[in-house]
């Protein structure tokens, strides 16, 4: 029943348990037998209590079937325990556990649905895009699997991607977003404060990064803060439009990951981000990510 406990857990659970239920069949065998008091006169006892000097309380016994009930109930739960766990850590004659149940389900899932997938699988996932009961598919895997971060929308929220639009940190494609669900991706942009200089400089680098965009920026400090921006080159490239290989995102857009106001951009120039999207892959296995994908991929303009 349960691995972490120990064997004198499970003995002192195993004899609590055991006795309570025989106790419990000791009291109803005890009442099952025994008969209504009587007074002097042959009618039933009283137990004493009386109510409006007229309404009294029977000593009587339980009826009968009430009794059997009880005998019943414990007679059951003696072979419940018995063959299925519930004893500390006996697992019960018939070896059965929840994980084992799922397990089975689950086998039996494969069984009839992998070929299904395995089908799809040798189809393109542009094609598959178009086709309504793969999409539809798609979506209920989506809704079990993604939407926790996306959202049930697919339009994600700060730091969480948007998946209906037309950006993407990688080149887009059917196959890149299939290996991106199988895979996961490491999204990493270290700090840069030191490398631009003082709050000042980064503070300007902030209002040049904005002004990329036309987001509402001051332009003199954009203007200074466009030859500190070197520091960001590297990734982002000398005009801002990011490099899908490294994963720098396009920041002449209007679209913004962790928010594109000066204190949120300050923020990310000062503390850096590290983002991760787990692997879906042994959730999933090939035939169903492919699937997924062309779900995802008909939310922008592949597929619609």
């Amino acid at each position: 029943m349960s691995d972490f406990m120990s064997n004198g857990w499970s003995v002192a659970i195993m004899a609590v348990t055991v006795v309570s239920i025989l106790w419990c069949f000791w009291v109803a065998m005890t009442l099952a037998s025994r008969k209504a008091p009587r007074t002097a006169d042959g009618s039933v006892d009283t137990t004493g209590h009386v109510w409006d000097g007229d309404l009294a309380e029977l000593n009587n016994p339980l009826p009968r079937w009430w009794l059997y009930l009880f005998l019943i109930t414990c007679v059951f739960a003696l072979i419940y325990l018995w063959l299925y766990p519930g004893l500390g850590s006996f697992g019960g004659q018939l070896s059965w556990s929840q994980a084992g149940q799922y397990e089975r389900e689950m086998q039996a899932a494969r069984e009839k649905y992998d070929p299904l997938f395995e089908q799809y699988q040798k189809q393109d996932i542009a094609a598959l895009a178009g086709d309504q009961k793969v999409v539809a598919m798609g979506e209920r895997l989506y809704l079990t699997y993604c939407v926790q971060c996306h959202g049930s929308d697919a339009r994600g929220s700060t730091g969480f991607p948007n998946l209906t639009d037309k950006d993407w940190l990688g080149d887009g494609t059917p196959a890149h977003i299939q290996n991106t669900i199988l895979n996961g991706r490491m999204g990493v942009m270290p700090p840069m404060a030191a490398a631009i200089g003082s709050p000042e400089a980064v503070d300007q680098v902030a209002h040049y990064v904005i002004s990329l965009s036309g987001g509402a920026h001051d332009a003199f400090k954009a203007q200074a803060g466009k030859d500190k921006f070197a520091a960001c080159a590297a990734c982002h490239g000398p005009e801002g439009k990011g490099n899908p290989a490294l994963g720098a995102p396009n920041l002449t857009d209007k679209i913004w990951l962790h928010g594109g106001g000066v204190t949120q951009v300050t923020s990310a120039i000062n503390k850096g981000f590290q983002n991760r999207m787990p692997a879906f892959g042994g959730l999933l296995g090939e035939g169903k990510a492919h699937v997924l994908a062309a779900y995802v991929w008909s939310l922008s303009a592949g597929g619609k």
